[in-house]
């Protein structure tokens, strides 16, 4: 498991259109295989302090598409990284504690770094954050967290988080029931292909259409 290429833009440091053009020009390196290339001009931006570099570099060196550092390194400039506030590189590093790989299995620093990453709007991030809360992985099972942060992920899209959401409010875990919500996220994780959803939304709507033409407004739980 390791992460992808990220073309970020570089924070406000001194010296900062270098950096831009370092890691410009590094991105460009990679897109093209001139994998060593831009390994040297992430290499260059990384000392100069610039988080975004320090990841790439780790990323490079992590999928051995450079053999000139040792893994060590490569997983010490990733925490570096993380360490800065950069969203990619905490999410990546979460996911090494999460599987196990690369870095001794903890699910309690896995929880504390996609927690990091999620604060930042890293919506990938925020799924494996609920799943957290959800399970009580690495952190106190609770349902209304899970519930919070799958509906960040849903809101950007995210199938799995629409429907995680809409179970949870179809059957009132961490958040009120509510039916109607349950079947929007239903179906806005069906029209993504979710084939479950789509059936669970038709199962869903039949059932209200019973209850409101019986005279309710909304379903029991």
């Amino acid at each position: 498991m390791t992460g992808a290429i990220y073309a970020a833009p570089v924070i406000a440091v001194p010296g900062a259109e270098s950096i831009r053009s370092w890691n410009r020009e590094a991105f460009e390196a990679y897109e093209r295989d001139d994998v060593e290339r831009a390994r040297a001009l992430y290499a260059r931006a990384a000392s100069a302090g610039d988080p975004s570099a320090k990841y790439n570099l780790a990323v490079i060196r992590i999928r051995e598409e450079s053999l000139r550092t040792p893994l060590e390194t490569a997983l010490r400039e990733l925490r570096a990284s993380a360490e800065a506030g950069f969203a990619p590189a905490q999410f990546m590093l979460a996911s090494m504690f999460d599987t196990g790989n690369y870095l001794r299995k903890s699910a309690t620093d896995a929880t504390r770094w996609f927690e990091k990453a999620a604060r930042q709007g890293h919506p990938q991030a925020a799924l494996e954050l609920a799943t957290q809360y959800y399970l009580g992985r690495g952190v106190a099972q609770d349902y209304a967290q899970a519930a919070g942060w799958y509906e960040l992920s849903a809101i950007s899209g995210d199938v799995s988080a629409q429907y995680m959401l809409a179970s949870m409010y179809e059957k009132g875990l961490g958040v009120a029931t509510d039916l109607d919500k349950a079947l929007n996220w239903y179906e806005a994780a069906g029209r993504q292909g979710d084939i479950a959803a789509r059936e669970l939304a038709r199962q869903l709507e039949q059932r209200l259409t019973r209850e409101r033409e019986a005279g309710g407004t909304k379903a029991a739980p």
